[in-house]
């Protein structure tokens, strides 16, 4: 089976998480938290920089490991690294998504969640309703 290595942004402001919606693909108009492949010779923190910059035209800092999902898909294995982390500039602009939103931690497990991604708002709300 093939394996791909990604990362994902929990991008967290005060008491609100930025989520993202799928413009492309089997999980087209699905939330889903941003993020992307792990390049060669990358860091997981360097990869989820770039690809925030590439699909959204942030900017992003203060990056801290929340936790590495795994998932079997019927097509491919993913390893997921989820970092919180929090905007400090750019501007703007949906280059891979068709919406976002800010939602509070109890809307979070109320959206239309890509699969794999369910289990990072289980973490989400594990550190943050405890």
């Amino acid at each position: 089976m093939k394996k791909i290595e990604v990362v994902a942004a929990v991008i967290k402001k005060e008491d609100k998480i930025f989520i993202t919606k799928r413009s492309y693909g089997e999980f087209i108009d699905m939330w889903e938290f941003p993020g992307g492949k792990v390049e060669a010779g990358e860091t997981q923190e360097e990869a989820l920089i770039r690809e925030i910059k590439e699909e959204l035209e942030l900017d992003i800092n203060n990056l801290n490991y929340l936790t590495t999902v795994k998932y079997d898909y019927p097509n491919f294995h993913l390893t997921m690294h989820c970092f919180i982390c929090e905007i400090c500039g750019g501007k703007l602009s949906l280059n891979a998504h068709n919406d976002v939103k800010w939602v509070s931690l109890e809307e979070l497990p109320h959206q239309n969640w890509i699969p794999a991604d369910v289990q990072v708002v289980e973490e989400i709300l594990n550190k943050y309703n405890n």
